[in-house]
């Protein structure tokens, strides 16, 4: 697939009756330089080289398939259109750029002359970047988990001209093998279907619409989220979780790392002590295995086996931000370096290798390099040894399990390929190694740095650089939290240039969100995700600068999102706003699966802003939206633990804590670095300045809070809407806030 692209856009093509020449390619980071259409006219009929439509996209993904002798359209009118026209049914595939079997299915099938005949007699092929367009991507995974019983990418479905499905699948092979049927045979018999049995495609085609429907009816019941729903869920994961390895069940396990932020605070609140081991036992065994890229750092997908050994090798944007949070909230509240030291190296990787020239983070890294699933990372002890020495290698072997035989099951075994991992803390291998913990990690860090030196040499798997406003708004969430509570100035201005970029590129003219941002152009319609996110952004970027144009564009958005994505009548955000496409179904999302929901993360955004603001309507969108979907968090609250992180606020005990003092004052400045070291998830902090007049004319109830007569700061702790004497002493303030004697 890779060399494919490469083929076609490397080569500087010379037009040979008017001698102009354009140029065709990918540069050396994986972006690709997309020719325009008069040029693409001028390329030689039979030189042999094929383009489709997607040469026209912005997608790496639609651009990694732009070479393929299918006829791809991209999703749009034209190719219902052609559909409509032509009487033919749609042949639909979904991927990313980033996917390993999308990558295998493009090589066995859609590269391959025979197969891309069938598909372009029998059907109009439309190609989607689910990650450019999760609405329409959340619409038919739900129909292939309805249809199938099971979901993931590549999704394949066939539908109507009307987007009706009819069959649903993920992979298919080129040919038939054991019980999953090959394009070779599936595609005759479709046309075949479609030619003389077509009123019983439409008709199953109507019913799977019909459940479909029937399945986002969003009717609001009434019903109130139970009092206990926090320790059920909790209860709930004690019988899933792994004592032994960490996680929840068995293979293949994610990284979720909102789950261990919710057992976290439910630690904090009940001092449950096996919330407290279920979240650490979770966060430092994922880090250890073969999950975490022991060299440069960051966290890879998912783990295919038990213990989080064996990976799936691509390394996902929104997974480094959500880790990081967890690890951040871990470090705050047990207050130990382990923590502190993971977040730092996070933030090492996604400064290094995902962030743009212009300050966006690209969304991911593949997991193939050289056509190979963990090619990248994998290593050979006899390398290993060449590089370093006979001493320096037992060592690393010996601290990251690398074995003469291979250290993992089947590829790892033939190929006698290791994947670094550890088994202990770095305390427990500096006793082994019978060092100080000091002079262990000087010697590790050192043979460290020398293999990822070794390593940045080899074929890098292709980096996804187009730029997603959701994923970028986690980012940007997760870094501004890094620079206060790790005191990390270079975090800080990661995350402020971030924000700069979104705000330049990813605003739309009417106030709104584009999705979408890639070799210079903008573009697509924003989705509820990309508004819930950014505001999450925005947010704690506002807690983190105290700079006032955060909190105001946070706002801003706020009530945008409530204007174009609030459902008035059945409460809750619906998934795409009232100006997108029409869909089969306006879903709205709540699961909060590998990413949150945007009615997950809606809900906590609203509660943050209500008691920044003393905005009660923000609450009360808060509240409805948590009722909407209280049936479903009542019965199953496992499966929706950011939207519990906002029931805990809702719930508990809440804190407004207000600084007022001058904001460059030694002393004010002493009091807010402490209240941002410190653990308390249902706190917010405002530093109020009475000479600040746009902080007056924005948030007017700060004109009641005022420093000492002296020109001291005091500090103001608000709990449940009432306030409590404000104070100079910060040892009084922590009691306040974390409930200690």
């Amino acid at each position: 697939m890779i060399k494919n692209i490469l083929l076609i856009l490397l080569i500087t093509f010379v037009g040979a009756e008017n001698g102009a020449d354009g140029v065709y390619r990918y540069d050396e980071n994986g972006r690709g330089i997309i020719p325009p259409k008069e040029e693409l006219a001028k390329l030689p009929s039979d030189g042999g080289a094929y383009y489709n439509r997607l040469v026209f996209e912005h997608s790496p993904y639609l651009l990694q398939h732009a070479a393929n002798p299918v006829d791809w359209f991209p999703w749009g009118e034209e190719a219902f259109a052609a559909a409509e026209r032509l009487n033919k049914p749609i042949f639909l595939s979904i991927g990313y750029a980033t996917c390993h079997w999308c990558h295998v299915m493009e090589r066995e099938s859609f590269e391959n002359e025979t197969i891309a005949a069938l598909l372009n007699d029998t059907f109009v092929c439309i190609k989607v970047d689910r990650e450019e367009h999760p609405d329409i991507d959340n619409v038919y995974m739900e129909i292939t988990q309805m249809m199938t019983g099971r979901g993931g990418w590549p999704m394949t479905i066939l539908m109507t001209p009307d987007k009706e499905p009819f069959y649903a699948a993920t992979y298919i092979p080129s040919d038939t093998r054991g019980n999953r049927i090959g394009l070779n045979e599936l595609i005759p018999r479709v046309r075949d279907e479609w030619r003389t049995n077509r009123e019983s495609l439409l008709e199953n085609a109507g019913e799977i619409v019909a459940r479909l429907r029937q399945s986002n009816r969003t009717d609001f019941s009434g019903v109130e989220i139970a009092d206990d729903i926090a320790s059920t869920a909790v209860a709930a994961m004690e019988k899933r979780f792994d004592a032994r390895a960490g996680g929840f069940g068995n293979a293949p396990k994610f990284p979720k790392a909102h789950d261990y932020s919710f057992l976290l605070q439910y630690w904090f609140r009940t001092h449950d002590a096996a919330a407290l081991d279920m979240a650490e036992k979770s966060l430092q065994a994922m880090n250890q295995g073969g999950l975490y890229d022991q060299l440069g750092f960051g966290f890879h997908r998912y783990s295919t086996d038990q213990n989080w050994l064996v990976p799936h090798f691509e390394k996902m944007l929104y997974d480094q931000a959500i880790l990081l949070l967890a690890y951040l909230d871990a470090y705050q509240a047990t207050g130990k370096q382990l923590y502190a030291r993971i977040a730092g190296e996070i933030c090492t990787y996604v400064l290094r290798d995902l962030q743009s020239p212009e300050g966006g983070f690209y969304s991911a890294q593949d997991a193939d390099s050289q056509g190979e699933e963990g090619l990248f990372y994998l290593w050979k002890t006899d390398e290993i040894m060449s590089l370093l020495g006979a001493e320096d290698a037992r060592f690393i072997e010996r601290v990251l399990n690398l074995k003469d035989s291979g250290n993992f099951p089947n590829e790892g075994y033939r190929n006698r390929t290791n994947i670094p991992h550890r088994t202990a803390a770095f305390t427990e291998l500096a006793e082994r190694a019978k060092l100080s913990e000091a002079e262990f990690s000087r010697r590790y860090e050192r043979i460290r740095t020398r293999l990822f030196a070794a390593r940045e040499k080899r074929v890098h798997p292709l980096t996804d650089d187009k730029i997603l406003t959701d994923w970028n708004g986690l980012m940007i969430a997760a870094l501004a939290r890094a620079g206060r509570v790790l005191g990390n100035s270079r975090y800080e201005a990661a995350a402020v240039t971030a924000m700069q970029f979104l705000q330049t590129n990813l605003r739309a003219p009417d106030g709104g969100l584009y999705r979408r941002y890639h070799a210079g152009v903008s573009g697509l319609t924003g989705v509820l995700d990309d508004y819930a996110f950014v505001i999450w952004g925005l947010t704690e970027l506002y807690e983190t600068t105290f700079d006032l144009q955060y909190l105001r564009q946070a706002m801003a958005l706020s009530d945008y999102q409530t204007a174009h994505f609030w459902d008035a009548e059945n409460y809750g955000f619906f998934f795409s706003g009232d100006e997108g496409e029409a869909l089969l179904v306006r879903t709205k999302e709540v699961y909060d699966g590998a990413v949150p929901s945007g009615n997950s993360v809606s809900a906590y955004n609203f509660l943050r802003l209500s008691r920044l603001t003393a905005n009660s309507e923000y609450e009360q969108i808060a509240s409805r939206t948590m009722e909407a979907f209280a049936v479903k968090l009542n019965r199953s609250p496992l499966a929706y633990t950011m939207m519990l992180q906002a029931v805990n606020i809702f719930q508990g005990s809440s804190f407004e804590v207000l600084v007022a003092g001058k904001t460059d004052g030694a002393a004010t400045v002493k009091f807010v670095d402490r209240l941002q070291a410190l653990y308390q998830p249902n706190m917010v902090t405002i530093l109020v300045d009475q000479e600040d007049r746009a902080l007056l004319k924005l948030l007017p109830f700060t004109a009641n809070y005022t420093a000492a007569a002296d020109g001291e700061p005091l500090v103001y702790v608000c709990q449940n809407y009432a306030c409590k004497l404000p104070t100079d002493d910060m040892e009084t303030v922590v009691r306040q806030l974390t409930g200690q004697p």
